[in-house]
């Protein structure tokens, strides 16, 4: 009997670890530290005479980790390949069987969605070979996109500047979020009111309000200025008030299904405000494996990349007991919960994203994890189980009241509504977060029956103006994406980073905005490959990729059928194209000879160039200013960026002075001692000097220890508000 050890490989030491406190003494486990192959970064890599076929080479940092795989193999009795269970995962691994392949060694493929004792066994008592379709799916994808970015980008560099890239999912990622900044550039606000009537039956004290709708007999009823409001506000105000319909509706409401890769995302931006490429990172690090306390190396959740909601039966079962135990038999339905989700080309294979197990509460888990693991872990955790919780019910009651103006026979239609929650169900553990505000629930109405006569109190008139389509947050743009099948689990994250990176988009607040340089690249690829940056032709590519992995099409002839009409584009292109300079003004002046200073990009990125150039070849460092002045040495404070491209604050007079804070400075000195206040956690601000911690409004408007905030905004006009008085006053002399 061979007293060799079974080889597994892997992608990284994390899970290598994991699975090494699975697998026993018998298996040895090695890290290939992601892809061993890949295309040259300084050449095309790809053979256009040859059927397509790619050049693949092993990178220079990845030698030594291939030369020790290799004698790993060497010295080993079989080999089996564990890689992640999707189309990237079963490239690697081919790749690793091409880099190391020893003399008639077996190489076995095992396949698993959870690092669980259970699932690993099952996995290497099942080992198959190699899936080709779905190698050859995901070479086809890698060859796609070298076609179109080494072709394009260089176009870019010549008729724009250096270090542009173009990509089939970035270019149409970034074109949705150029079309949505031109319908909001287009849109003319629209000027409405609204009339809201506050109520009480005749013979009561408590209020209510009821929003006009319409007119009574159905006709549709538009308040265009504050005019129209106000000569409506006047009929209202003569108007006699009796309630024409009351129904009550019971309403039932479902959990979300479990996450896909996709609502992950949306989610935890929703939620948690992490970035894709956060969330990602982080779910991987809850997938392959952390040190739980006695229990050592454990993976916590299934498989992050998947677009199916399907569960195992058993993870069901699990889960439906701990609900029975936690919250009680009136929260579990009669039956399991099964979910269906219509995403294009979804792997049914794949499970949803879960917890291994129900029974690791996220609060008995804490202190073994870190603060952005703990809070995706429980999630993850609450998603899971509330999917298998009960409904929650509502009794939604609607009023309708009619509001009689007797000189003119005219009668309108106001309505109140409130919804009740009867049972709270799932949402008693968690509820999924909307992208935009949603419309409240009104307040508990009093008990009105048809035929109640009701008084006014009081009329509120609003102005109100039409809005324009939000800005894409990570999540919409997400979901967008998705829903028009661009890109796949994998590449949602990476896409949202490189238009950031190349600098096409920036965050306002939280949403996506195209940068002036975003704008005349998309520009340009609209114009000239009009096909890539085509939402609907990137998806027929996807499918196109789909039907490679599934159905084994020829995936030569569905990069032939691409690369011929872009071929033609590119010689196009090539010919016609015009020359664009980018170049941002500034309010600085040249040292030299006084001209304006332009941003201009090199290789290592922006820096301050003389509009006057050639004449004048004065160059100075970009520096982004923030407006306060350096505590050490009185100069500017400028945004920088670290090696790990995260953003601190320094003084401009570096290196001659060093202060350096991670935190944002703000303008306002410290209300205690004068010092520099940072931005520090929320909407806190933190003296440097002192350490005095205080709301950020707070500090602005009142100094220590005072509340005072600003001032809301009213939309009421002075002639609304008069309205409101008047009409209070007249409800009082009414009851006196």
């Amino acid at each position: 009997m061979s007293s060799k050890k079974k080889l597994v490989i892997v992608e990284s030491p994390a899970k290598a670890r994991t699975l090494s406190k699975l697998l026993g003494s018998s298996y040895s486990l090695k890290a290939s530290m992601g892809h061993v192959r890949d295309l040259p970064r300084s050449q095309l890599g790809v053979n256009l005479e040859e059927g397509f076929a790619p050049e693949y080479v092993v990178p220079r940092a990845k030698a030594k980790i291939v030369n020790e795989l290799k004698k790993a193999a060497k010295a080993a009795s079989a080999i089996y390949l564990a890689t992640d269970p999707d189309r990237e995962g079963e490239a690697i691994s081919w790749h690793l069987k091409q880099v190391t392949q020893p003399n008639r060694k077996p190489y076995r493929r095992v396949v698993f969605h959870e690092i669980t004792k259970e699932a690993i066994k099952r996995a290497f008592d099942h080992p198959h070979s190699i899936n080709m379709q779905l190698v050859n799916a995901q070479q086809a994808r890698r060859i796609l996109d070298r076609l179109v970015g080494y072709k394009i980008s260089p176009l870019l560099w010549q008729k724009v500047r250096r270090g542009l890239s173009a990509g089939r999912v970035q270019s149409v990622a970034v074109k949705i979020i150029v079309d949505r900044e031109r319908e909001i550039e287009k849109f003319v606000p629209v000027e409405y009111w609204t009339i809201e009537a506050e109520l009480a039956k005749a013979a009561g004290k408590a209020t209510f309000r009821a929003l006009l709708i319409r007119l009574a007999d159905g006709t549709k009823l538009e308040i265009h200025n504050e005019k129209e409001a106000t000569e409506l506000g006047e009929k209202l105000e003569k108007a006699s008030y009796k309630v024409s319909k009351v129904s009550t509706k019971k309403a039932t409401r479902h959990p979300a299904p479990p996450f896909i890769t996709s609502t992950l995302q949306q989610e935890a931006w929703r939620k948690l405000h992490f970035p894709a490429k956060l969330t990602m990172s982080v779910a991987q690090e809850l997938y392959e494996g952390l040190p739980i306390g006695k229990e050592g190396m454990v993976g916590l959740i299934t498989y992050m990349r998947t677009d199916s909601t399907r569960v195992a039966r058993s993870a069901i079962v699990e889960t439906r007991e701990f609900i029975t135990k936690k919250y009680g038999a009136e929260y579990l339905p009669a039956h399991a919960r099964s979910f269906t989700r219509a995403v294009k080309g979804a792997q049914e294979a794949h499970e949803a994203i879960r917890p291994t197990k129900i029974k690791r509460e996220p609060e008995f888990l804490r202190q073994y994890l870190s603060n952005a693991q703990f809070k995706l872990y429980q999630l993850i955790w609450k998603r899971m189980v509330a999917s298998q919780m009960a409904a929650a019910t509502f009794d939604n009651t609607t009023v309708d009241i009619q509001a009689r103006h007797s000189l003119s026979n005219t009668s309108y239609l106001l309505r109140a509504t409130s919804s009740v929650n009867t049972f709270p169900g799932f949402m008693l553990l968690y509820t999924e977060s909307k992208d935009e505000a949603e419309e409240k629930p009104g307040p508990t109405l009093p008990q009105l029956t048809k035929g109640d006569r009701l008084k006014l109190i009081e009329l509120f008139p609003e102005q109100h103006f039409t809005k324009p389509p939000p800005r894409f947050t990570e999540a919409t743009l997400i979901k967008m994406l998705e829903q028009w099948g661009i890109g796949r689990p994998s590449t949602y994250a990476p896409t949202l980073s490189t238009i950031q990176d190349r600098e096409y988009v920036a965050k306002t607040e939280g949403r996506f905005q195209p940068t002036e340089l975003g704008f005349v690249v998309n520009d340009l690829l609209a114009k000239h490959f009009p096909d890539i940056v085509d939402i609907n032709f990137t998806a027929y590519m996807e499918d196109e990729l789909d039907k490679v992995a599934n159905e084994n099409k020829d995936w030569v002839l569905v990069i032939q059928e691409f690369y011929t009409p872009f071929e033609k584009s590119l010689e196009s292109a090539a010919e016609l194209m015009e020359k664009v300079t980018v170049e941002e003004a500034t309010d600085e002046v040249c040292p030299k000879c006084g001209k304006p200073m332009v941003v201009k990009f090199g290789r290592f990125g922006k820096f301050l160039a003389c509009s006057g150039y050639p004449d004048c070849k004065q160059t100075k460092s970009f520096q982004v200013k923030v407006g306060v002045k350096c505590p050490q040495c009185g100069g500017e404070i400028v945004e920088k960026r670290s090696r790990k491209k995260r953003t601190f604050y320094g003084c401009s007079n570096y290196p001659d002075c060093t202060f350096a804070t991670n935190f944002k400075p703000l303008p306002q000195p410290c209300p205690k001692c004068g010092g520099l206040l940072t931005a520090y956690r929320g909407n806190l601000a933190k003296c440097i000097k002192c350490q005095f911690v205080g709301k950020v409004g707070e500090v602005i408007e009142g100094g220590v220890g005072e509340t005072k905030a600003p001032a809301k905004p009213t939309t009421r006009t002075k002639k609304a508000t008069k309205k409101r008085s008047t009409s209070k006053a007249k409800a009082k002399r009414a009851k006196s």
